[in-house]
């Protein structure tokens, strides 16, 4: 069963979260804002693709990420999807409060030196990682990696978190593409973490997917629950900024997967 309580409370002008008490095989899940999530069990905290910025380059932050970092609690792991800015944000990263582990793609290691992790791993797709009773799978997606011009060699990917019997699923930055029917067939996710922005011009859906394309991944991993995200924060092509997850929940409530579909609040954690 999934649930969503007003977790917050207000001092001044900044909301303080007040994360959820966790049972054992609980995760609460919250969404920060584009391709970053804080995932909590009762005894790891793990951050994918932070980005805190109100600025990438000449673009604006349009919506504020839901947490400051003041208020992330104790963070064990860091999964890096790739090397493109608005993933892998390094002055986010410098400001962690010492992450242990930073697990990342084979050829990102690099730009994580000097950035405060204790331990840097990277992966090759299907490759594995996995410490005490939690495992990190790296997995494909359709999308690139370069962190500027001309080094095609750094990887990119998608990362499937296991532990405590629960299995969530991040795709990083993707088109659409047969890779998902893969994942579901051996990695089993319960929650898929999609994106749904960045799909227009049409020629975008070579690197991204559209709501549309989600849900038709969504379908091929046969998860149990699919949480948007890469929408709403930064202005990265040409629909209008709220465009996708009205189209998400006008397909969901066609193809009857309203119930489905969680559409996060930044900085509300959902416990699945």
């Amino acid at each position: 069963m999934v649930w969503k309580a007003l977790l917050t409370r207000r001092t001044g002008l900044h909301r303080h979260p007040i994360f959820p008490k966790l049972k054992r095989g609980q995760i609460a899940l919250t969404w920060i804002g584009h391709a970053s999530f804080l995932i909590q069990f009762t005894d790891l905290n793990v951050l994918i693709d932070p980005n805190f910025a109100n600025w990438l380059f000449l673009l604006k932050r349009l919506k504020r990420a839901g947490l400051k970092i003041r208020d992330l609690p104790p963070i064990d792991v860091v999964l890096l999807t790739h090397a493109h800015f608005d993933h892998f944000h390094k002055p986010t990263l410098r400001r962690l409060p010492y992450p242990k582990i930073g697990i990342m793609p084979r050829g990102v290691g690099d730009l994580a030196q000097n950035l405060g992790f204790a331990r840097i791993i990277e992966l090759d797709w299907w490759e594995s990682f996995w410490q005490r009773n939690w495992k990190v799978t790296f997995t494909p997606s359709a999308h690139w990696g370069a962190r500027t011009l001309h080094d095609h060699h750094r990887g990119y990917g998608g990362f499937v978190l296991e532990h405590q019997g629960r299995r969530i699923y991040h795709a990083g930055d993707s088109a659409y593409f047969d890779g998902f029917k893969d994942i579901g067939r051996h990695l089993y996710p319960e929650i898929a973490l999609l994106p749904i922005g960045a799909y227009h011009p049409e020629s975008f859906r070579r690197v991204h997917m559209g709501p549309d394309e989600a849900v038709r991944a969504f379908r091929d991993l046969r998860a149990n629950w699919l949480v948007p995200m890469h929408y709403g924060a930064f202005k990265l092509s040409f629909e209008e900024l709220d465009e996708p997850p009205r189209w998400l929940r006008a397909i969901a409530a066609e193809e009857n997967l309203t119930q489905k579909v969680r559409i996060l609040d930044e900085g509300v954690p959902m416990v699945f």
